[in-house]
């Protein structure tokens, strides 16, 4: 693996790339694995900017970054991220980050750079954070895989990182592969991920009529099929859009974050950024209390679906990577605004806090997730291990 200052950048993807890596402890476990930092978390003696030239709180020393460094993984730098994680294209303001491979594309987000360094070999295995999707998108679209803990999971922690909604806020690994998450999650957690048989396994398919394009719509269509051929039963579930619960409380929680630089007149942000935090710093108490009334009758629904299905199915993107500046999509239901059509898909996952994996499909730059039951992570990588290992 090079140093961290010798590989190029065109994608823009790393934020600081110190001479040399911090080394992880001889002998452990994840010895010989490098890794990048979304700069999100607090590393001692790097800079932190979650990407936005607009001042930040303090952050303390990322629990995480510092757990893998004892197990033995060496972190190579931090890589940049759609401005303060606050969307799901790469846009910040350090000129954003472009596709690992096609330059006119975005790469997804937040956690972008986490996903090109992954994607073009520069490290073994990226730290990202997943608010509303933020690991799952990138790595559908850099066509890497993604893994979003349970919300909570002691040995993901949260603590030493930038939050964006403390609510919703996760954080996980991306990687070429799911067995280097699944060799990462190990060490921290003690426990081996074994493969799991899908004979048997009872498989809710949620693919919302409309709400993707045809090649997102086969690709998660052929890899039911296949979870099928290894003996799985595959039948349709119904989730709603939970967007108007997610949307209030991220925006005020991201707002009460970034409260003190938007008491500035130019704090510094993207206008985009500045308006969804000043959005979110004018919602009432009562509006933010019915979106988590509505979070509640959701999670219900959602345990309802665990009582009769192991894991669900769904589309990780509702298209392959868009544009660079490309605002819409089109879908089965017409033309729709990015934003929209892309959270709709994973927000839910974090909103709830339930495992997620995302796994690349064999049509290009096109990722599925499987959602597991809360608490259920090491079962759900050995299912995401079995598929991946053609057993």
């Amino acid at each position: 693996m090079p140093s961290s200052s010798a590989f190029p950048d065109p994608q823009r993807a790393w934020a600081y790339r110190p001479a040399e890596p911090l080394a992880g402890a001889p002998g452990g476990p994840l010895s010989h694995l490098t890794f990048s930092v979304k700069d999100l978390y607090g590393v001692p003696g790097w800079p932190l900017t979650a990407s936005t030239r607009a001042p930040l709180p303090g952050v303390e020393e990322s629990v995480l970054v510092r757990r893998l460094l004892e197990l033995g993984a060496s972190a190579v730098g931090k890589t940049h991220l759609h401005e303060i994680a606050l969307g799901i294209t790469g846009m910040n303001g350090y000129g954003s980050t472009t596709h690992p491979q096609d330059p006119a594309r975005v790469p997804g987000g937040s956690s972008s750079g986490a996903a090109v360094s992954v994607a073009l070999d520069q490290v073994d295995f990226a730290l990202g954070t997943d608010t509303g999707g933020s690991i799952r998108v990138p790595a559908a679209w850099c066509g890497v895989a993604g893994y979003k803990p349970s919300r909570g999971h002691l040995d993901w922690s949260t603590r030493g990182v930038l939050p964006l909604s403390w609510t919703c806020d996760h954080t996980g690994p991306l990687a070429r592969d799911l067995a280097t998450t699944a060799r990462v999650h190990a060490a921290l957690t003690g426990r081996q991920i074994v493969p799991q048989d899908w004979n048997g396994v009872r498989v809710g398919l949620w693919l919302p009529n409309g709400w993707t394009d045809d090649a997102v719509r086969e690709a998660t269509l052929a890899l039911a099929a296949d979870l099928e051929r290894r003996g799985a039963t595959v039948s349709p579930v119904h989730l709603p859009d939970m967007l108007d619960a997610y949307s209030p409380i991220v925006l005020s929680e991201a707002a009460t974050v970034h409260a003190e630089a938007l008491r500035l007149p130019d704090p510094g942000f993207q206008p985009f950024t500045l308006s969804a935090l000043r959005q979110g710093a004018a919602l009432t108490q009562g509006e933010i209390q019915r979106a988590f009334d509505r979070r509640a009758e959701y999670a219900w629904l959602l345990g309802g679906l665990f009582t009769a299905f192991d894991v669900i199915l769904a589309p990780a993107v509702p298209t392959p990577p868009p544009l660079i500046g490309q605002d819409e999509v089109t879908v089965g239901e017409g033309t729709l605004p990015l934003r929209r059509a892309v959270l709709r898909l994973t927000a839910p996952f974090s909103l709830l806090g339930v495992p997620t994996v995302s796994l690349p499909t064999a049509t290009p730059y096109v990722g599925v997730q499987l959602v597991g039951r809360p608490g259920e992570d090491d079962r759900l990588l050995g299912l995401g291990l079995a598929w991946e290992a053609g057993a």
